[in-house]
């Protein structure tokens, strides 16, 4: 099971730490990682693999927006089926 991962926010130092810290506490591998500062805005694009998390994915979902919220960015976290029917034409 994976999930996406979007950061949006103004730059800051330590958002990917922090972001990257809550997935490796909950057992959440990071698979694949995007990340761009344009000026002052940070956004970045994660995508992870969830199978193995210890939290239920609404918590792991709130905690990931917690974390962004104390960072000063909005952190959204959604489920990859989610994702590709959003998606899909």
């Amino acid at each position: 099971m994976r999930a996406v991962v979007t950061v949006i926010g103004r730059d800051a130092v330590g958002i990917i730490a922090e972001v990257s810290g809550v997935l490796r506490d909950h057992s959440v591998n990071i698979l694949d990682i995007t990340q761009s500062v344009l000026q002052d805005m940070f956004a970045m694009v994660m995508l992870v693999d969830i199978a193995n998390c210890t939290l239920e994915f609404p918590d792991l979902a709130a905690r990931l927006e917690s974390t962004g919220e104390g960072k000063g960015v909005k952190v959204i976290t959604m489920h990859e089926d989610i994702f590709n029917s959003m998606h899909r034409i």
